[in-house]
């Protein structure tokens, strides 16, 4: 039997989520959509997350929230964090963070679905060794005989990505990059043993997409041109929906199938 699975890019300020509310219903019924990621460490403001953006995130269909380097900005979060089992934090940062780097769930058919969140280490805030953390947390998913398996990349450099990809190639169902804000054009299944990884470098942004990633091109401009302190706010009007749909057996957890997702959103 296949599953559906849907992974959504960066969503940043008012703007994405009000696109994923109007959005997400009706394409997981479309779609047949068994399981749905989002990104949502810029849902609050374009940075950050809190509790009454996550609650209605999952309202909307969101079966796990992944997030990355911004998700304590907003300290809102904390009052959530350790309680809340779909909404996940890098797992390879400091070990004395708040929260979890990785969960298991289960599709409405019965399908274990183990995610993990990782985050980058090149040319974004300090963390440990992702590839270190994420077959730490691979060795959870065995023992928890979960063999759909999804990992968040959340990174800056591509050549990472493309590494932690190649690194998980066989042994994760579906790997995407998130942070970036740019949808990139290389999903594709990795080859590897026993079987293929869906796999693309970045999602893209859910969000203002006349914007430069999601914030407004006129302080953005300012501030690059003059090199002064400019407020980045969030964009606004045209909005769009980002991401990645793959198709993975559930018996065996390899990835059969992989198409970017990107709509226009009128929210």
């Amino acid at each position: 039997m296949d599953i559906r699975i849907l992974a959504l890019g960066d969503v940043v300020g008012k703007p994405g989520r009000k696109a994923v509310v109007a959005w997400l219903p009706g394409f997981r019924a479309e779609r047949k959509i068994d399981f749905a990621i989002v990104n949502a460490e810029n849902a609050a403001g374009g940075s950050g997350i809190t509790p009454r953006i996550a609650r209605d995130l999952f309202r909307a269909g969101a079966d796990a929230l992944t997030s990355g380097d911004h998700i304590f900005k907003n300290k809102e979060v904390e009052a959530i964090i350790d309680e809340e089992p779909r909404l996940l934090r890098p797992l390879n940062i400091s070990r004395l963070a708040r929260g979890r780097g990785w969960g298991v769930y289960e599709t409405a058919g019965g399908t274990k679905v183990g995610v993990a969140n990782v985050q980058g280490r090149l040319f974004i805030r300090p963390a440990d060794n992702p590839f270190d953390a994420i077959d730490r947390a691979l060795d959870e998913f065995e023992a928890a005989d979960v063999r759909v398996v999804c990992v968040d990349v959340h990174a800056e450099a591509t050549s990472e990505k493309i590494a932690l990809g190649w690194h998980l190639s066989g042994r994760a169902s579906f790997v995407f990059g998130t942070h970036t804000h740019v949808q990139t054009a290389d999903e594709r299944i990795l080859p590897g043993e026993p079987g293929g990884t869906a796999y693309i470098t970045d999602l893209g942004m859910t969000g203002p997409f006349n914007s430069v990633i999601g914030r407004r091109t006129d302080r953005v401009l300012a501030s690059m041109h003059t090199g002064m302190p400019e407020r980045f706010d969030v964009a606004a009007g045209d909005t769009c929906v980002s991401g990645a749909l793959a198709t993975v057996d559930a018996a065996t957890g390899r990835a059969r199938a992989i198409e970017r997702v990107y709509a226009q959103v009128e929210a």
